[in-house]
């Protein structure tokens, strides 16, 4: 542990805190008590308060957790060596049971800081209550959805303060700074658990931020006022903006709402790469970076601590040079990081395993919904049911500012960045994902498939009427519009509101008018899951005619509908975490 450790329990090492116990014939793990906590998160040391009153609002306290008065915590003991063979004809003392080989727990995340959360949560189950004395919490401020589920897809927000706080930190340019959203991903696991997606935000993206309502120190609440045109890292510590305020501007800007939020600081990776004993970076060509304090050859390199902090940071010697460039390698060092910790040299292995416990905890930040190591346990085995090839890094789509002459922050590329954050809306996988289906599955997949497959119509000769089955209002008579003016299907009408509001978008038809279907799903952009075989209705002229109802999945006149048949935009700079790269 660093100099901010706690009480004395900087003198020990966790691995030699297991021993034998003679009765059970397992190892467990022997604990002093803990020592008293900041309540500032970045800002761990003596002189703090306990968990209770790390929560804004809550009363500070002197007293420190003790252990229970009939349970006396023993002192901590070095690791004892396994007993030897019992002499022929003697039954010896039971052997510890062997412990299956650790879980395939997929230890991810997203931004630079954050992914130190993944490896707490998994790790947590060690020794929930000491790890629960190390974990910071602020209010979300109701900007989450309460947070994530077990059977829901799930959206965490993480997020790298530049904040210096720390102790080694003060060399890191801007000493005085309340910190920004140096390094923001939203990370969206899909509701199967097949995929992930870490969207990078990029910090000099234009956005407006709406007015956030934050909970101060003595446990009121100010509405801090929003702000148009700025960069998208001062949703963060500036005016007093809390992580909360970072949720709320995401949502904004994607339309996606985080469940979660987790933050850190700079010590979160050099204190989680020294934990597994280092990650393996490959540089392309020599890099020597006086901002970063990055300075490594060409090749392959194993860094841990200023190093890794180093070579996360640097921007000006990669790429071009900015913040899109250091984005990339960042990405590239936690694709690293990620096969690192899923290895079985790490996973199997108790010592570093509470060593990734201790370093995580530590350097973490989350909202009150999520302070329990007993949650980010969950959160991980939910994250270990992943494959890191099926795991996309994935960059907002952005341009330069045009409005400026000398470049310096970007906006959206419109149409790409809401083909992105409709996918994961939707919950779409950014890579292909082979699942092991059941002969059932395959022969209804396989309907489905059929339904799009044979002649279609002219677009002159299909008869619809339109409803809104949830859409915003206008919806159905825009839609009409479009299909009218642009696509030339003449015979449709607007037949007003659904009788009931409907998630997705359907077309419901008779077996005789497959081949209308088939040319409107092509015309909408429908999936073959979207088109409904059953009975035609008759129009206002005694005719038959389809009917067509927008769902709350409505994305606007003449915009295709099914998201899952979209594929990433070149414009996304998508990767995925099984992919070996250099950074140029």
């Amino acid at each position: 542990m660093d100099a901010q450790g706690r009480g004395r329990v900087e003198d020990i090492d966790p691995a030699d805190q297991w021993v034998l116990n003679p009765e059970t014939g397992e190892y467990e793990l022997r604990l002093a008590p803990s020592a008293p906590q900041s309540r500032v998160p970045g800002q761990r040391g003596a002189g703090g308060t306990g968990r209770a009153s790390r929560r804004r609002g809550a009363p500070a306290s002197a007293s420190t957790s003790a252990p229970a008065p009939e349970r006396e915590v023993p002192p901590p003991r070095r690791r004892r060596t396994a007993p030897e063979e019992p002499p022929p004809g003697r039954r010896g003392r039971r052997r510890p049971a062997k412990k299956p080989k650790g879980k395939k727990i997929l230890l991810w995340t997203g931004g630079t800081m954050a992914l130190v959360v993944l490896a707490a949560g998994t790790a947590g189950y060690l020794y929930l209550q000491h790890l629960n004395d190390n974990i910071e919490s602020l209010p979300d401020d109701g900007a989450g959805t309460g947070g994530f589920q077990k059977d829901q897809a799930i959206n965490i927000l993480l997020i790298g303060t530049d904040k210096r706080t720390g102790s080694g930190n003060e060399g890191y340019g801007d000493n005085g700074s309340a910190g920004h959203a140096d390094t923001t991903i939203l990370l969206h696991v899909s509701k199967d658990r097949s995929n992930a997606t870490a969207l990078s935000i990029p910090r000099d993206l234009i956005v407006d931020i709406p007015d956030c309502p934050t909970t101060q120190e003595d446990g009121s609440t100010k509405v801090i006022p929003g702000s148009t045109g700025v960069r998208f890292n001062q949703s963060l510590g500036q005016s007093g903006r809390t992580p909360s305020c970072t949720m709320r501007t995401v949502t904004e800007l994607t339309g996606v709402r985080p469940d979660n939020f987790m933050v850190a600081d700079f010590n979160a990776v050099k204190t989680l790469t020294s934990a597994v004993g280092g990650v393996e970076v490959c540089l392309a060509k020599d890099i020597n970076d006086p901002d970063s304090h990055l300075n490594l050859p060409a090749g392959k390199h194993t860094i841990e601590g200023e190093d890794a902090l180093a070579f996360v940071r640097t921007r000006h010697s990669v790429g071009f040079g900015g913040d899109l460039s250091r984005i990339e390698i960042q990405q590239q060092f936690l694709s690293s990081l990620m096969r690192k910790l899923k290895s079985n040299d790490t996973l199997t292995s108790p010592s570093k395993m509470v060593k990734l416990a201790e370093a995580g905890t530590k350097a973490l930040t989350v909202d009150s919904t999520l302070d329990d190591i007993g949650k980010l346990k969950d959160l991980g085995l939910e994250l270990g049911k992943l494959n890191t090839k099926n795991l996309s890094f994935v960059t907002v789509p952005v341009r330069d500012n045009p409005a400026e002459k000398v470049k310096a922050t970007v906006v959206l590329q419109e149409e790409p960045a809401r083909q992105v954050f409709d996918m994961i809306k939707e919950d779409v996988s950014f890579t292909e994902v082979k699942k092991k289906e059941s002969e059932k599955e395959k022969k209804e997949k396989a309907a489905v498939a059929a339904r799009l497959e044979g002649e279609k119509s002219d677009p002159s000769e299909v008869r619809v009427r339109v409803l809104n089955g949830g859409a915003p209002d206008g919806s159905a008579q825009r839609e009409l519009l479009y299909l009218q003016n642009e696509a030339g299907v003449t015979k449709s009408e607007n037949a007003g509101d659904a009788d009931a509001e409907v998630a997705r978008t359907t077309l419901e038809y008779a077996p005789d008018q497959a081949d209308q279907a088939r040319a409107l799903a092509e015309i909408l952009g429908l999936s073959g899951a979207a088109m409904k075989p059953g009975e035609s209705v008759t129009n206002a002229q005694g005719l038959p005619t389809m009917t067509l109802t927008l769902g709350k999945d409505f994305k606007g006149a003449g915009v295709k509908l099914d998201a899952a048949s979209a594929e990433a935009p070149e414009e996304a700079r998508k990767s995925t975490a099984d992919k070996v790269e250099c950074a140029k």
